[in-house]
C-alpha cells in the first residue's frame, strides 16, 4: 500500500494541485490511499470536533476529484495543536510514504513561497515531502526525475532510496543524476567530470541497478541555477533534493540551494530525509 497525505488549507486552487499531484504518484501503484486532511487553526474559534470535513469545500474538492480518478481516500479533520504539529502526527500515523504540500505564490511575482508551515513541516519529518504549486502542470506516464546531489553520500543514499520506492520504478521512471561544480564556468575552469564525484557516481550506479534508466550529468555554474535550468531543458516532471540535518538533533535543515532551488522552480520539489 503506497500511503500519501495531503493537508489541504481553505485554497481550493491549491488543495487541487496537490491532489492532481498525489494522483501522479499513485497511478502506477497497485494499492494506494490518499488521506485528505485540514487542520482546524489554533486561533481559530471553531474546533475539530465543531467542523466537518464536508463544511471545507478545497478538501472535499481535493478528495472528490481523487475519488473520481478511481483514488481510494481518507477524509480526516483535526486540531488541538499546531498545524505543522497536527500534519506530522497524522503522517506518522498512517505511515504516510510521502506528504504533498501546497505552495503560495508571493504577490506580484511568479514565484513558490515557502509558508510557515510548509518550512516546519520540511523541518520536523524525516518523510519525504514535495511542494506543488498552483502553476504547475502534472505529468502523467513515464516520470522524468532530477536528482541535485552534492558529496555527501548519505543524502544522496535518501534521495536514490525515494525514486526507487516510487509506485512507477523501475519500469516508469527516467533519472538524471545532476553534480554542480560552483562557479566553474568561467573561460579555463577545469573540465567537469561526473565521475570525480563519489556520491554521484554511487547514486547513479544504484538508480541503474534498480533496473532505472539514468543520466549522468556535470556541469559549472551557479548551482541554483544551473539546478532549475537543468529541470527544465530536460523537462523534469520533478526535482528530488537531499536534505540535511542539524547538528545534534534529528531534524532536517533546510540549507540556501534546497530553500532557493524551491523558490525558483515551475515544477514539484522533493525534499528527502
Amino acid at each position: 500500500m503506497f500511503r500519501v497525505l495531503v493537508p489541504v488549507d481553505a485554497d481550493e486552487k491549491r488543495a487541487l494541485a496537490q491532489a492532481d499531484h498525489a494522483l501522479a504518484l499513485t497511478e502506477s501503484a497497485s494499492e494506494a490511499e490518499v488521506t485528505v486532511l485540514y487542520v482546524v487553526p489554533p486561533d481559530s474559534l471553531q474546533t475539530d470536533e465543531g467542523i466537518d470535513f464536508s463544511d471545507i469545500d478545497s478538501v472535499v474538492g481535493a478528495a472528490e476529484y481523487l475519488e473520481t480518478n478511481d483514488v481510494a481516500v481518507e477524509r480526516r479533520v483535526e486540531g488541538g495543536k499546531t498545524i505543522a504539529r497536527e500534519i506530522i502526527d497524522v503522517a506518522d500515523d498512517i505511515a504516510a510514504d510521502e506528504l504533498v504540500m501546497g505552495g503560495r505564490k508571493r504577490s506580484g511575482v511568479a514565484r513558490l513561497l515557502i509558508g510557515s508551515v510548509v518550512n516546519d513541516v520540511f523541518v520536523s519529518t524525516d518523510r519525504p515531502v514535495t511542494m506543488t504549486g498552483t502553476e504547475m502542470s502534472f505529468h502523467r506516464g513515464t516520470r522524468q526525475l532530477l536528482l541535485p546531489v552534492d558529496a555527501n553520500a548519505d543524502r544522496v543514499q535518501h534521495q536514490v532510496n525515494y525514486v526507487t520506492s516510487l509506485p512507477a520504478a523501475p519500469d516508469d521512471v527516467e533519472a538524471t543524476v545532476l553534480y554542480v561544480f560552483p562557479g566553474q564556468d568561467y573561460r579555463g575552469a577545469p573540465d567537469h567530470e561526473f565521475g570525480d564525484i563519489d556520491a554521484a557516481v554511487e547514486a547513479a550506479d544504484a538508480l541503474e541497478a534498480h533496473g532505472i534508466d539514468t543520466e549522468r550529468v556535470a556541469v559549472g555554474g551557479g548551482v541554483t541555477e544551473s539546478i532549475v535550468d537543468e529541470a527544465e531543458s530536460r523537462s523534469a516532471t520533478g526535482i528530488v533534493m537531499g536534505g540535511r540535518k542539524r547538528s545534534g538533533v534529528q531534524q532536517v535543515l533546510l540549507g540556501s540551494t534546497v530553500r532557493d532551488v524551491m523558490l525558483s522552480a515551475d515544477r514539484p520539489v522533493t525534499l528527502t530525509g
